[in-house]
């Protein structure tokens, strides 16, 4: 094969690729959109397509259906979520805090603020609304959030791990489903100045 026929299979692949890739964000910004308005339950596979402006053949090309679409939004918000955390808490380490419920707030602070700034999404996933078996899914990741809370306070995984991650997790139901911004503002500071108060046994 020639240098310019390579060139040419070459350039042909990357646009293929670069297609794909636009036809996958257009069919997730799609399906958040309608999940979002009409809810999972209410959501066809037509629904996505037609908005999306693509094929059902597209969205089974990249996604094996619908529940899939929803579990996707979901993992690129919960790493949104979490990459605003780390960040906060290596911002506060960066300042020179070592106090781990200071690091704790701060992290839960940018998880709040996370939650308001996607106020949509954040609160499709607590709605009750999502494909079966997500509750299960809800269930394992306020587990590892438990545990990453622990290793802030050295390992300790006991009654204020359970306490402190039970508290954001409510705070954080109550921020996403409100319909008032400010006053979910305001909870989220009262919630965290609470929180703050608390004293490790």
């Amino acid at each position: 094969m020639s240098s310019d026929t390579e060139r040419l299979v070459k350039g042909v692949g990357a646009r293929t690729s670069e297609r794909g890739a636009a036809t996958r964000v257009a069919l997730l910004s799609a399906a958040r959109e309608i999940f979002v308005t009409s809810g999972f339950a209410e959501t066809g596979v037509t629904d996505v397509v037609a908005r999306a402006g693509a094929s059902v053949g597209s969205l089974y090309h990249h996604f094996s259906g619908k529940a899939d679409l929803y579990l996707t939004l979901f993992e690129e918000f919960q790493t949104r979520q979490a990459q605003r955390t780390k960040q906060a808490v290596q911002d506060a380490r960066g300042e020179g805090e070592g106090d781990p419920m200071r690091l704790f707030i701060a992290g839960a602070r940018a998880y709040l603020e996370g939650c308001l700034a996607e106020r949509e999404i954040s609160a499709l996933f607590l709605r009750g609304d999502g494909p079966p078996g997500f509750e299960v899914i809800m269930r394992d990741r306020l587990r590892q959030w438990a545990k990453r809370n622990a290793a802030l306070f050295e390992g300790d995984e006991g009654a204020l791990v359970v306490v402190l991650t039970g508290a954001l997790a409510a705070a954080v139901s109550e921020v996403a489903l409100s319909d008032d911004e400010d006053a979910s503002r305001a909870l989220a500071e009262d919630v965290l100045t609470i929180i703050a108060q608390i004293r490790r046994p």
